[in-house]
């Protein structure tokens, strides 16, 4: 005999309303999984084969760069560096030590004016679609860059991704403040998908929030991916990508913004945009990273390894209209655990690649 605490449950999933959304929702995810969709990834991530593999803008410095990195192991991975500069937007020195493992990736550096900045992401499980991060930024009194405290909490499913971001949330105003921002990436065919950003922020209570909602898809073929964003604020950015041999990959990126232009100077609408070409050339030891853009300025970049555990950078950047040219040299030492190089390849083949939650 059935308790009477059942019984309203009972109630509620054995009623017609409920076997009939029922029925609704399993006819619907029966023709989701014969679609054969798979995860688009993220929606900050939607441009990364141009902007973060093939352009060198993210890879670029200038002056001189000597780094030692020396790992203790590789399953988990577990290592730290140094890092001596003299050059624009570079420390003298930072210190940086890296953990990560099938649940956890930590990662945190120290310069020498005491900035910190650390990382730290937790999967909930070893398969689990489920990953918090967090992240830290402090400066000493004085500093020009502001501190910033940063959690997330991101959700990758069969064919979607989910994330919401908040930064500097704070109550103690007597409501909430700071910046919180929502994610979402739908795949809608094996090829296309879609997201959507949306972004709420507050600086004080004294102020009103302010809102903004922005769109994106992207398009994968067999060698080629193509995206755009929408943003909020009038700004389009376009992307794609392609790749033309095994090693060659090519890509352009362009950024159009439009906005009312100030109104002392006849008002009207303001437009800016920038489109940069780029490719990337893989060799069997080196890298070699090529870019020009709309305004002329040419950049490229060559990372060539010389030794089992050396590597040379050189960065170059050249502006026309400007007429300055900068350059970068980089040594980076990699210290490996005791043993020979071919133990280590043999021994990463034989290990499983750890699932990271990066």
């Amino acid at each position: 005999m059935a308790s009477t605490t059942d019984a309203p449950l009972a109630f509620l999933q054995n009623n017609p309303v409920f076997t009939g959304l029922s029925d609704v929702y399993g006819s619907f995810q029966e023709r989701r999984a014969k679609l054969g969709l798979s995860n688009p990834g993220t929606v900050e991530n939607i441009a990364k084969e141009v902007q973060r593999d093939v352009l060198a803008t993210n890879q670029m410095f200038w002056g001189l760069r000597a780094e030692l990195t020396k790992a203790f192991s590789f399953n988990p991975l577990f290592q730290v560096s140094h890092q001596f500069a003299i050059g624009e937007r570079m420390n003298p020195y930072t210190f940086a030590s890296l953990y990560g493992s099938n649940r956890i990736f930590a990662q945190g550096n120290v310069d020498d004016t005491g900035s910190f900045m650390g990382r730290f992401n937790w999967r909930w499980g070893p398969d689990s679609a489920h990953v918090s991060k967090a992240m830290v930024q402090l400066t000493p009194a004085g500093g020009m860059a502001q501190d910033v405290a940063q959690i997330e909490h991101e959700y990758t499913g069969a064919d979607f991704t989910a994330s919401v971001k908040a930064m500097n949330p704070s109550i103690l105003e007597g409501g909430l403040t700071g910046t919180m921002i929502g994610h979402y990436m739908q795949s809608v065919t094996p090829r296309l998908s879609l997201g959507i950003e949306a972004v709420w922020q507050r600086i004080g209570l004294t102020q009103p929030p302010d809102t903004a909602i922005s769109y994106v898809g992207r398009y994968k073929a067999e060698d080629w991916i193509a995206s755009v964003q929408l943003q909020a604020q009038g700004a389009l950015n376009t992307s794609y990508w392609r790749r033309i041999s095994e090693k060659v990959q090519a890509g352009v990126d362009m950024t159009l913004s439009v906005a009312p232009a100030n109104p002392m100077m006849g008002g009207g609408m303001s437009k800016e945009g920038t489109t940069t070409f780029g490719a990337k050339y893989d060799f069997r030891m080196s890298t070699f990273r090529a870019q020009v853009d709309s305004k002329g300025k040419l950049a490229c970049m060559l990372e060539k390894r010389i030794g089992p555990v050396i590597m040379m950078s050189v960065a170059l950047d050249v502006e026309p209209a400007t007429k300055q040219s900068k350059i970068g040299l980089g040594v980076s030492i990699e210290a490996s655990p005791e043993m020979d190089e071919a133990t280590q390849q043999e021994m990463m083949a034989s290990q499983p690649a750890a699932n990271i939650p990066f």
